[in-house]
């Protein structure tokens, strides 16, 4: 290896232990221990889900900013997003799952019928109105909601109503059976909106949103039929078809929020790591660095399908550079897969895993320092 002037580091959270920048600094803390006169450059990566706001905190120099809003069954909240200047204007990047996500819903309070996306709505309408960005950022991971975006698209004005022109209520369980027409005229102007999603799948149907993680956020086989009847109903009425069936990256993520982001908000989704890449002039850094050290709680088979740690080390590879991945655990398919240079994995020391995950930060950085 050549001489080590400048390392980027460019984690993943360690779920359940670090997050993002905090897995990033205690990397940071132990190569500067291996190699004290080396630059360190510290870039936090997400893929679009739980940290993907906070990834792009430090990157993009944003400020946070909560709105008030509602949870997936609509309880008041207040949720936050990041807001950063950029060459356009004020930007907003957030996470649906701050106002929508699982994380806010006891098992015990599950209700898929009855849960939307409101609250995400209400966070998009706050940055718009109040902020006045020039464009919305959304991570749509971890989401609690099955209602194909209808929730997020009420909060922004679009109305949903029955033969009658009555409106109805924007949870899957209300209106199934009764939508009959959608009226977007009163929906409120909206920048451009860019969406990370890494989930690739329609709305509908055995591989939708319903049938793979409907059962995810607690539903069942006695209701599983009324959501996706309800998500059809949605798609009819919507006249969205074509969005519907979008699967690269896909309409049935998050519960199909990525369908109502479409096709109500008018997004464009991309894959949350080439997002988060461009972003932070991610490319440009690993050509500047003569180590590229990456990670993530658990390096396995999903991680080479294209998470955030494989989307580095590619980028690694393009520019010529060495690529070190740190990790919680790592499968025999990630370890043996010479995506990486080296895998250093904290699972094959003798420390019960119960400690590995308390004491994540200061182990990680004794591994990085050797």
């Amino acid at each position: 290896m050549t001489e080590i002037r400048r390392i980027l580091v460019a984690s993943d959270k360690f779920k359940g232990s670090l997050s993002a920048p905090e897995a990033c600094a205690a990397i940071a803390r132990g190569l500067a221990r291996r190699w004290p006169a080396a630059l360190l450059d510290e870039c936090p990566i997400a893929d679009g889900g739980d940290g993907f706001a906070a990834a792009l905190e430090g990157s993009l120099r944003g400020r946070w900013v909560e709105a008030p809003c509602h949870d997936a069954l609509g309880r008041p909240i207040r949720a936050r997003y990041l807001v950063a200047e950029s060459a356009g204007g004020p930007l907003a990047v957030m996470e649906m799952a701050a106002a929508s996500g699982g994380w806010r819903i006891a098992a015990n309070e599950r209700d898929i019928l009855r849960a939307n996306t409101s609250g995400t709505g209400e966070m998009m309408r706050h940055a718009v109105e109040q902020e006045r960005v020039h464009r919305l950022i959304l991570g749509i991971g971890g989401s609690a909601t099955n209602d194909g975006g209808a929730g997020m698209a009420a909060a922004l004005g679009v109305r949903f109503l029955d033969s009658d022109g009555l409106p109805l209520d924007p949870s899957p369980g209300t209106w199934a059976g009764r939508l009959a027409r959608i009226d977007g005229s009163e929906r409120i102007p909206l920048p451009p909106v860019t969406v990370a999603c890494d989930v690739v799948s329609p709305l509908l149907g055995p591989a939708g949103a319903t049938r793979v993680f409907g059962p995810q956020k607690g539903a069942n086989e006695s209701n599983l039929p009324v959501l996706e009847a309800a998500l059809e109903a949605l798609v009819n009425a919507a006249g969205g078809a074509a969005a519907a069936a979008a699967a690269r990256p896909g309409a049935g993520a998050a519960g199909g929020l990525g369908f109502g982001l479409v096709h109500f908000a008018g997004a464009t989704l991309v894959p949350g790591f080439d997002l988060l890449a461009g972003l932070t002039g991610l490319s440009d850094r690993v050509a500047a660095a003569d180590l590229v050290v990456t990670g993530e709680g658990s390096l396995d088979v999903q991680t080479l399908a294209g998470k955030g740690p494989a989307g580095v080390a590619r980028l690694a590879r393009l520019h010529g550079k060495p690529v070190w991945a740190f990790c919680g655990r790592a499968d025999p398919a990630a370890r043996d897969s010479q995506v990486f240079d080296r895998v250093i994995d904290l699972a094959s020391t003798v420390v019960p895993v119960a400690t590995l995950m308390a004491d994540a930060a200061r182990l990680l950085e004794e591994a990085a320092a050797g």
